[in-house]
C-alpha cells in the first residue's frame, strides 16, 4: 500500500551575496512567494516551504492550489527527491513517477529508441520491462522512423511527444504532476488528455499542481492551498476551493454571471 507522510517539512534556498545588493534582493522577492531573510552579510535565504505537514494513502488524489510562487512546484520536487529539506521528516512508500519537466532526462545525442531505454532504466525498470513497453511508446508517439534518429534532429513538438509518451507509459504507484499540459497538435492533445486520465486512474496516489479548478474538481479527493510556502488550508476539495475563492474575491460558481447569449 502506497503512502506519503510529511511532517513539518521546511526548505530554504540560499542566495549568496544577494543581501548586499538592494536591487537584486528586490528582484528575488518578486520571483518567489517565500519569505526572505538574511542570516549574515553574505547569504540571503528564501524560505520556499515552512512546516508543511500532510499524509496521503492509497486512493488519495491531492490537488495543489495557490498563486505563482506559493511553493507548489517546490513541494512536488521535494516529493520527487529533487530537493532535500534540512528540516522535517518525509516518508514515502511506493514507486514514484514525476511529470514535472517533460524534457528532463532526454539525451539529445541519443536516438528516440535509446532514450526509451535510458528513461526506463532511470525509473528502475529492467530491460525486459522496457522491451514490453517499447512498441506501445513508439505507436503512441507517432514518430515513426524518427525514433531511429538522434533527438537533436527533432522539432520541439516532436521532443515533447517522445518525452510525454515515455513518461506516461509506465504505471506508477505514486504520480506527481506539475500543471497538466497539452502536447503537440490538436489530435495529439486529445490523446494525451485520455492517457493522463488513464494514468491517474491507475495510480495509488496522485499529487498535482494546477490553476484549473475544473481539473481539481474532476480528479481530486483533497486539496491543499499553499501561500508563501505555508499550508493555508488542507481538506475536501469543495471546502478548500471555496475558501480560496473567497480570499481572492472570486464569486462561487453558482453565482457567477452567465455568458451572454449568442442569439442576436
Amino acid at each position: 500500500m502506497s503512502k506519503i507522510q510529511l511532517s513539518k517539512v521546511t526548505l530554504d534556498f540560499p542566495i549568496y551575496g544577494a543581501n548586499t545588493r538592494s536591487l537584486k534582493k528586490s528582484l528575488v522577492s518578486l520571483m518567489t512567494g517565500g519569505a526572505i531573510r538574511a542570516e549574515d552579510n553574505r547569504i540571503t535565504f528564501i524560505r520556499a516551504l515552512e512546516e508543511v505537514s500532510f499524509e496521503l494513502s492509497s486512493g488519495d488524489t491531492l490537488g495543489l492550489i495557490g498563486h505563482n510562487g506559493a511553493g507548489k512546484s517546490t513541494l512536488l520536487r521535494v516529493l520527487s527527491k529533487i530537493y532535500t529539506p534540512a528540516i522535517g521528516d518525509i516518508k514515502i512508500k511506493g514507486r514514484i513517477s514525476s511529470l514535472l519537466d517533460l524534457g528532463l532526462g532526454i539525451d539529445s545525442e541519443s536516438t528516440g529508441f535509446e532514450n526509451i531505454y535510458l528513461s526506463g532504466l532511470l525509473r528502475g525498470l529492467s530491460r525486459k520491462d522496457i522491451d514490453a513497453k517499447k512498441d506501445d511508446i513508439a505507436e503512441f508517439s507517432e514518430l515513426g522512423d524518427y525514433l531511429a534518429m538522434p533527438v537533436r534532429t527533432y522539432s520541439s513538438g516532436m521532443q515533447l511527444r517522445l518525452a510525454f509518451s515515455i513518461a506516461t507509459c509506465f504505471s506508477p504507484e505514486i504520480l506527481l504532476l506539475d500543471e497538466v499540459m497539452g502536447v503537440g497538435d490538436a489530435s495529439f492533445v486529445e490523446k494525451s488528455k485520455q492517457r493522463m486520465s488513464e494514468l491517474v486512474a491507475q495510480s495509488d496516489i496522485v499529487v498535482f499542481s494546477s490553476h484549473s479548478v475544473e481539473l481539481i474538481r474532476k480528479f481530486c479527493t483533497k486539496a491543499l492551498w499553499l501561500e508563501k510556502g505555508h499550508v493555508k488550508l488542507l481538506g475536501p476539495v469543495d471546502t478548500v476551493l471555496a475558501a480560496y475563492d473567497k480570499a481572492n474575491g472570486i464569486k462561487p460558481a453558482a453565482t457567477r454571471a452567465k455568458p451572454a447569449s449568442d442569439h442576436v
